[in-house]
């Protein structure tokens, strides 16, 4: 599946809090989540993940699972 054709015409959002250092975005098309990093935008690799993932990754983050503290621990 080719990424970049299938988000072509997503709607890409980032965080109210992202500056110009460092921030991803996401999308939503067709049951995909797309990621990708904001710098690269319409030339650097998209990550995708279904729903279920998606919904997995979230209810981890709401956790505390994906802390810095966590992750490096």
């Amino acid at each position: 599946m080719d990424l970049e054709q299938h988000f072509a015409a997503a709607r890409w959002r980032k965080a109210n809090g992202s500056d110009t250092g460092g921030c991803v975005e996401v999308a939503y098309t067709d049951g995909l989540i797309g990621v990708r990093d904001t710098k690269a935008s319409g030339s650097g690799p998209i990550l995708a993940y279904t729903e279920h993932e998606w919904k997995v990754f979230l209810a981890g983050v709401a956790a505390g699972e994906f802390t810095i503290e966590q992750l490096s621990a």
